[in-house]
């Protein structure tokens, strides 16, 4: 059997120079990614086009769905571009931070791609070059620049990031470059949307107000990156809103503090699970391999305790889209992840993080029975998606074999927690038909083995209504 068939927690991809051909994208998917991010910080449609067809037809002659995820930029706020394209600043230093200047001339007035002053307020902290310089806002110069003081040595660079996270952006976190991205992702194959810099549940309900205006059916992953969307009033609400979560901890660490990210990472994981979404963890988790072609021990850590803490997905950024090694990182990264899985069970989330089994009796009766039974797989007969999503929320350590008519479905599917789906034509004894086939295909060795078959024929979506189990010769 082979050993991507047993990766319970998937791998997401972003795709970058790194990974710029048919070949490489082909090679990512066959190392052990299961999913493709699309970073639209950065790139034109042109080459989006281009990538969507090399994920699509890598898919098929691997013959396993991939998912492809759009990730907004949001109000993710840059420098412009500076002379010689750097500028050193020390403790003092007044900075001039305008959306009106084009052409930076080396002084301290610098160009800014976003107009600062009709957010910010007098007092409230400026992050910039994630985080290495700190400043202060000192005074709204104009309606379009205000005036910084910076608060430590160092140097800035051209484009780098700004991080505000103490300004409101008062729901207003969609820009128009992510508007318009929205409406040219809306005609292609996009399975989900990221949005970043989440503050609030209404962020969630008015993106899924314009996909459904655009008549996109792809899911939404609420970034959690800003101080707002870890209160917990605020949180809980948005888990329930979205349809998964991206632990986004670059920004997040410099947003609201690195010392928080573990503590935050484990409550969303533990959220995700009791409201059965996906959770994503993400940044630098081997971002030592974007130069070396070995992990650290401590990124080999960090992606086990995110298996062990139940995450859906682990991330690659950087490393896939510039690395010098994105092939060996996602070998890496699978490895680590099977030996986890294998010798360590996932955490049981604590009493009041877990789900009421209510809303999804069978699928729970399901996994606790595939348990007890010690059956090699589930096998999941879906059409939305809901039954197998339901499944893998109770972290069953065996695969959840999914069988859909559904392409879609099975695309989104490709990132959920232990599911293996396949697409086959609508039919009431799909899910005998495909375990009879994959044991005559070799999926599950020579011996006999015990499998269990869940399906549903209730009109409402999730609501399983058949379990049976079923031995395989």
């Amino acid at each position: 059997m082979s050993d991507n068939i047993f990766k319970r927690t998937k791998i997401l991809a972003t795709i970058g120079p790194a990974t710029f051909s048919q070949e490489k994208v082909y090679q990512l998917l066959e190392a052990g990614v299961n999913g493709i991010r699309m970073n639209f910080s950065h790139g034109a449609n042109e080459e989006r086009i281009e990538q969507i067809d090399w994920v699509r037809t890598a898919s098929k002659q691997l013959g396993k769905p991939v998912a492809i995820l759009q990730d907004l930029q949001g109000p993710k706020i840059r420098l412009g571009v500076l002379k010689d394209n750097m500028l050193n600043v020390k403790v003092g230093d007044m900075l001039v931070l305008d959306s009106e200047i084009t052409e930076h001339d080396g002084s301290f007035n610098l160009p800014v791609q976003y107009n600062l002053a009709e957010k910010m307020k007098v007092g409230e902290p400026l992050y910039m070059f994630d985080g290495k310089i700190r400043t202060v806002v000192r005074e709204i110069v104009s309606p379009t620049a205000i005036r910084v003081e910076v608060q430590n040595d160092g140097f800035l660079m051209s484009r780098k990031g700004l991080n505000l996270p103490d300004t409101d952006f008062g729901g207003d976190i969609l820009t128009q470059k992510d508007i318009n991205d929205l409406e040219w992702g809306a005609s292609q194959d996009f399975d989900y949307v990221a949005l970043s810099f989440i503050q609030k549940a209404d962020d969630i309900i008015d993106l899924r107000r314009r996909l459904t205006d655009l008549g996109s059916t792809a899911n939404i992953i609420a970034k959690i990156e800003t101080k707002s969307a870890v209160d917990p009033e605020n949180l809980e609400e948005i888990v329930k809103a979205s349809d998964g979560i991206m632990v986004a901890r670059g920004d997040l660490a410099v947003e609201a503090g690195a010392e928080i990210v573990p503590v935050v990472q484990r409550r969303i994981i533990a959220l995700c699970r009791k409201y059965c979404k996906l959770v994503i963890v993400a940044t630098q988790m081997m971002g030592s391999m974007v130069d070396n072609p070995e992990p650290s021990r401590a990124e080999v850590s960090d992606v086990a305790n995110a298996v062990i803490q139940g995450a859906d997905v682990v991330m690659l950024s950087d490393e896939t889209a510039n690395g010098k090694y994105p092939v060996e990182t996602v070998r890496a990264m699978r490895k680590t992840i099977i030996y986890t899985q294998e010798h360590s069970e996932v955490m049981l989330v604590e009493k009041a993080e877990m789900r009421e089994k209510t809303d999804a009796i069978l699928s729970y009766t399901a996994a606790q029975l595939a348990r007890r039974i010690k059956a090699r797989a589930i096998i999941a007969e879906t059409h939305t998606g809901a039954t197998a999503i339901n499944v893998a929320a109770y972290r069953p350590n065996l695969p959840i074999v999914c069988v859909t008519e559904e392409v879609k479905t099975a695309q989104k599917l490709a990132l959920r927690y232990a599911s293996r789906p396949y697409v086959r034509p609508n039919d009431p004894n799909a899910a005998t038909k495909l375990a009879d086939e994959l044991k005559q295909e070799g999926y599950f060795g020579a011996d006999p083995v015990t499998v269990v078959l869940v399906s549903g024929h209730n009109p409402e979506p999730g609501k399983t209504d058949n379990i049976q189990v079923k031995t395989l010769s």
